[in-house]
């Protein structure tokens, strides 16, 4: 059950093999939807080139060659080349009668699936996640979802930061208030007022030593030394100082969580994979890259210098492996998770949902683990490179005070929204249904405005807009959904049962079965690219086509038997693309709204 332009593409391949050679048997034949047909082959244009002819004869060439009779009517030739094409009404019914009996949705099961590791979300321990994670957070559960989706095996990585130099100063605070202490309850309810403690009661420390006031003490001096101690402890091994690191893990943990399930997304304890997780490996990073004579020494720090990548001196641009001081860095740790991710999880990709800001970084780290050998030609790895969140003022979205704006606040303010909205429209529902409706509402809206837009954009945060029934949002596709659910909820009262295949035949049901056709091929797409967006502007044409087709055609007003029986399998067809794909990007569907 091939999607139109696939179809197409095998037949006009056929054609140009047959016309011009099999030389030109894998030419593109470009082929695009059409403002004035369904579809348009572009392909003359470019055969024009390499046959020396011109594009208008080209195109007669390939329209003699082509076979489209059980496919479509006979394209017309327009413009400097192009084949306009008009696909079949009858096949598109064949078609729509094949999605609808194919468990999958048309979606093709890969030849060979890959393992791809997704490292994404990322918070670090003891402080609380602000609006920054949203985005690694929610793209990154949506790829993970449609590569899953689509046939592949998804490995998801929580890269969070439980490691280094902030460590000494958050045992020493933890011991200093009592592990049992109100204080210390703060790391599961609000960890960054806990961090900001430690690092104020930190730099005070420091104050006082500069001016050679420092006295022994939690606040004195005294705290600066024992912290920065506590951190050389912490990472040889030490039992106490490890114990206490591991109940700073569990209880931030327990605070990631309440946002993972907030926001509904798929991560679990099982797929953290920390910095701290890498400190074994961290120092055969450095001696399997310094015997290699890919590192070497450079003003006291082990360094990689990469080709092609130079400072604003024009000097080489060196990627530090190992500090002066014998600490290891970002690159380290992130040279060691790609030998870790090649090599024992097997991976055929890697995706990194992190802020465009590391562009750099991780250019320059794939080009050492590449020569090294650890990532090989054959893997893909890429930065899925992720803008801001902004206020209305076009900065960075913050508090009135200029800190991040903790993520929780922005998710409770989006359900208390949609909450005033559905006390006031369904006052009918029991609460519990409410609440569960404006939990739907509230979080897909935000999430699907964020997934929406190229992850690699930035977007105005503007919960008035997220939450609109109309335009490209969540609700709007939500809204479809519902509308489907409750007609199919009302014909099953009156006893009205949906065809086996649906009805295609006036202009606004054909419209319709040929968006659906698209769901296939597009979530191939947005799987292949890490582009969430694209999946988004398919279903929100798809949810304007139903809407189209429902004004055009009626359903359960229809007097015809066999017309609203189609009509009907035709509606239920659209809510199970809907739902699979609004599943794919995170975002629940209400039975109703």
């Amino acid at each position: 059950m091939p999607a139109p332009e696939i179809a197409l593409t095998q037949r006009f391949q056929s054609a140009f093999t047959a016309a011009f050679g099999p030389e030109f048997a894998d030419a593109d034949p470009i082929i695009r939807p059409s403002q004035f047909a369904d579809f348009q082959c572009n392909a003359a244009m470019g055969l024009a080139k390499r046959l020396g002819k011109k594009p208008r004869d080209i195109a007669a060439e390939i329209l003699a060659a082509v076979d489209l009779d059980d496919i479509a009517e006979t394209p017309e030739i327009a413009g400097p080349g192009f084949l306009n094409i008009r696909l079949r009404t009858d096949w598109i019914a064949a078609q729509a009668a094949e999605l609808a009996a194919d468990a999958r949705l048309g979606v093709p099961s890969p030849a060979s699936p890959d393992t791809v590791v997704v490292d994404y979300s990322a918070p670090n321990v003891a402080k609380e996640m602000h609006v920054g994670h949203l985005r690694t957070t929610v793209v990154g559960d949506s790829i993970v979802r449609t590569l899953e989706k689509l046939g592949h095996t998804a490995i998801r990585q929580n890269h969070i930061g439980d490691w280094g130099t902030p460590f000494g100063m958050l045992i020493e605070h933890l011991l200093e208030v009592g592990e049992d202490s109100a204080e210390a309850d703060l790391l599961k309810t609000d960890p960054n007022a806990f961090y900001q403690a430690a690092r104020g009661k930190f730099d005070a420390a420091e104050a006082a030593q500069e001016a050679g006031a420092g006295t022994p003490g939690p606040e004195g001096g005294d705290f600066a030394s024992r912290a920065r101690q506590r951190v050389s402890t912490l990472q040889s091994g030490d039992a106490e100082s490890l114990r206490i690191w591991t109940n700073l893990v569990e209880l931030s943990k327990q605070y990631f969580h309440r946002i993972y399930d907030m926001l509904g997304v798929t991560l679990t304890d099982e797929h953290l994979a920390g910095e701290s997780s890498y400190n074994d490996l961290l120092e055969a990073v450095c001696t399997d890259l310094e015997a290699a004579g890919i590192a070497r020494i450079s003003d006291g720090a082990l360094c990689v210098f990469p080709e092609g990548f130079l400072g604003r001196d024009e000097q080489p641009l060196p990627l530090i492996i190992r500090k002066s001081d014998g600490g290891y860095g970002y690159a380290t740790t992130d040279l060691a998770a790609i030998r870790h991710r090649t090599t024992t999880l097997g991976a055929d990709r890697i995706a990194y949902v992190v802020g465009t800001a590391q562009e750099l970084h991780f250019q320059m780290v794939f080009s050492v683990a590449r020569e090294a050998g650890w990532l090989p030609e054959d893997v893909q790895a890429q930065h899925v490179k992720i803008g801001s969140v902004l206020g209305e003022d076009g900065k960075i979205l913050r508090t009135r005070s200029g800190s991040s704006l903790r993520l929780m606040v922005l998710l409770e303010e989006a359900v208390a929204t949609a909450r005033t909205v559905i006390e006031e429209l369904r006052p009918d529902l029991p609460e519990a249904e409410r609440e569960q409706i404006a939990h739907d509402i509230g979080i897909g809206g935000v999430k699907y405005a964020d997934l929406s837009t190229a992850h690699d954009s930035d977007y105005t945060f503007d919960l008035d807009r997220m939450l609109a029934l109309t335009g490209n949002t969540a609700p709007y596709l939500q809204y479809a959904v519902a509308r489907i659910r409750s007609i199919s909820r009302k014909a099953e009262a009156q006893g009205i049962t949906a065809a086996a295949a649906p009805r295609v035949e006036n202009d606004a049901e054909r419209a319709l079965a040929l968006a659906l056709l698209e769901f296939g091929p597009t979530l191939t797409a947005a799987g292949a690219e890490f582009e969430p967006h694209r999946l988004c502007a398919y279903l929100f044409s798809l949810a304007q086509a139903f809407t189209s087709f429902y004004e055009a055609s009626p359903i359960l007003k229809e007097s015809d038997e066999a017309t609203r029986a189609g009509r009907l399998a035709l509606a239920q067809l659209t809510e199970q693309v809907l739902v699979a794909g609004l599943d794919a990007l995170g975002v629940n569907a209400p039975q109703q709204m």
